[in-house]
C-alpha cells in the first residue's frame, strides 16, 4: 500500500492544530473525589492519547502511586485541589520521558514553593506561564517538522524504488527519535543539576551539627582547660 507523503505531513501538522490543552481557568476551583479529577482528565485529555477507546489519562491506581511516591501531595479529606490537578497535567506529559525519580526531583521546588499557597504568585500562575511559552512554540515545531519532511523526503535516492516510501518515512521517524533522544538527555542533566545543588546545600547545613556532634562526643568545647 503506497502512502501519500504529503497527506502524511499534512495530518501530522493537523494534529498538532487539534491537541487540546487545559487552562487553568478550565479547573473548577472547588475541591474534587478521585472520581471526579479522574473524569475531568479524561474529558479534557481523551483525544491525545494513542487509543481514545482503550487508554486511559487517569486512573485511581496512579493518582495513588503518584501520591505514594512523592510526586503528588496526599489529598485533604479525600479530595483535592485545584493545585493538585495541575500537578497531575505535569506529571502526565513529563511520565512519558522522564523516570518517577526525575519527576518527583523536578516537581519538588514546585510544590515547596507554590503548592496550596494563597500568595498572587502561585501555581496557577507557573502553569498558565508555562503553558502560553508552549503554545507559542506551535508554529515554530510545524516548522521544524516541515523542515526534517523535506530533508527525509531527499534520503535514499539510491535505495530501490520498492523500498524509498519505507526507508524515507524511516528517516523521518530516526531524525525525531533523534531530537526527543537530545532534547531528553538535556532535560536529564539539567535534574541532575538541581540534585546536585539540593545535595550541596544539605552537606552544608549538616556539616556544623556533625561537629558539634562530635565536641560532645570528646566532651570538649573548642577551649582548652
Amino acid at each position: 500500500m503506497t502512502i501519500n507523503m504529503e497527506d502524511l505531513l499534512s495530518s501530522i501538522l493537523g494534529s498538532l492544530d487539534r491537541l487540546e490543552y487545559i487552562r487553568s481557568e478550565d479547573i473548577p476551583d472547588i475541591d474534587l473525589y478521585m472520581d471526579q479529577v479522574t473524569t475531568f482528565m479524561e474529558s479534557h485529555l481523551k483525544n491525545s492519547v494513542r487509543n481514545p477507546l482503550s487508554d486511559k489519562i487517569l486512573t485511581k491506581t496512579m493518582i495513588n502511586n503518584y501520591a505514594k511516591n512523592d510526586l503528588l501531595p496526599p489529598p485533604v479529606r479525600k479530595k483535592y485541589s485545584k493545585d493538585h490537578v495541575l500537578l497531575l497535567i505535569f506529571i502526565y506529559y513529563y511520565k512519558g520521558i522522564l523516570s518517577i525519580n526525575d519527576i518527583q526531583e523536578l516537581l519538588r521546588p514546585i510544590k515547596e514553593k507554590f503548592f496550596d499557597k494563597g500568595t498572587a504568585f502561585n501555581l496557577s500562575s507557573v502553569y498558565e506561564e508555562v503553558l502560553g511559552l508552549e503554545l507559542d512554540q506551535t508554529a515554530v515545531m510545524k516548522t521544524d517538522l516541515e523542515e526534517k519532511f523535506q530533508i527525509a523526503q531527499k534520503s535514499f535516492a539510491d535505495a530501490p524504488e520498492d523500498s524509498q516510501e519505507f526507508l524515507r518515512i524511516f528517516s523521518f521517524i530516526c531524525m525525531l527519535s533523534f531530537d526527543v533522544y537530545i532534547k531528553t538527555l538535556l532535560i536529564e542533566k539539567m535534574i541532575d543539576g538541581f540534585v546536585t545543588k539540593k545535595n550541596e546545600k544539605e552537606h552544608k547545613k549538616t556539616k556544623p551539627q556533625e561537629k558539634q556532634s562530635k565536641k560532645e562526643e570528646t566532651g570538649h568545647s573548642g577551649m582548652e582547660d
